[in-house]
Parts: structure tokens; sequence; C-alpha cells
């Protein structure tokens, strides 16, 4: 299961991350790849924002893990890039986060690979030129995905690059 995206601007990796956020459910993990400044943070916020977080989404960069739990379904974000070692990221409480809860957003997650749940969805993004264009591919592992898939197909459908 893949998707590819062309995401010209900032408000529209926003809304890819609502679009996204329309098919997430507690215990769900988004992984999210791709060089600094790709636009992780800012899909968070828009995913944040569509499951109803209130306060303002920043970086998790230099505090490793931000909570929002004034939304409907309580939303973990992290980032593991200064991370040195899985240890730390258990230390972080990983494990608890996804016991079922709420979302979790995993910047850098392809670094904590092995820690993934068998269900997650997995998003790369990638500069495209000299502007704020953005590629991104999502891909979805595990049964909980394949009965949303096509759903989330249709979320994002604004932004597909043909098949």
């Amino acid at each position: 299961m893949l998707i590819e995206l062309s995401v010209p601007t900032a408000h529209d990796m926003k809304a890819v991350g609502e679009a996204v956020a329309s098919v997430l459910a507690p215990g769900d993990v988004v992984s999210l790849t791709g060089e600094l400044g790709a636009g992780k943070t800012t899909l968070v916020q828009g995913a944040a924002a569509a499951l109803g977080v209130h306060d303002r989404v920043m970086s998790p960069t230099f505090t490793l893990v931000r909570e929002y739990r004034d939304a409907r379904i309580s939303v973990f974000h992290i980032d593991v890039y200064r991370l040195d070692r899985i240890q730390d990221v258990l230390d972080l409480g990983f494990e608890e986060m996804t016991d079922g809860g709420g979302v979790v957003f995993v910047e850098w997650g392809d670094a904590i690979e092995t820690l993934l749940p068998d269900a997650h969805l997995r998003v790369e993004l990638v500069s495209v030129g000299a502007g704020d264009e953005r590629g991104a591919v999502l891909e979805g592992s595990g049964a909980s995905w394949a009965d949303r898939w096509t759903r989330l197909e249709r979320a994002l459908e604004a932004w597909r690059l043909p098949a």
C-alpha cells in the first residue's frame, strides 16, 4: 500500500496532515522521515488540529516529546533525532504511548523502525526543487491500514501523483 503525493506549499502540508488525521484512530503510530525542514512538524500541526488539539504544536526537537491531551484523541509528538540508543526511546515511555490511548507521531521514525508496531503509517517527505514544494510517500503496514487504505487514498486525492 503506497500513495505518492506532490505537496506544493506549507499550507498544503498542513492539509495533508488533516487528511491523514481523518483516518487515524487511538493506538495509531505515524513514522515521519525526511531531511531537516522537509515538513514533518508542519504535517503534524495539521493532523493535530484535525484531531482537536487547541495548543500550538511545536517541534519536539529539544524537548523530545510533546503531549497534547486536550484533543478528542491524545497526541504524542516525538523527535528521536538526537537520541543515540533504542533504550533512550524506551526511557521516554514510547511503549506506554503506543499502548492504544492516543496517536503517536515519530519524527525520524526510521531510526527506531524495530520499535514500531507492525501496523503503522510511514510518511517520507522530500524537498522538490528550491521552493516549498515537497514530495510525500505514504506507506501503510499491517491489517488495520489495509482496512482504511481506500479512505486514506480518497482523503489525499487532491495531492496524489498519477499512478
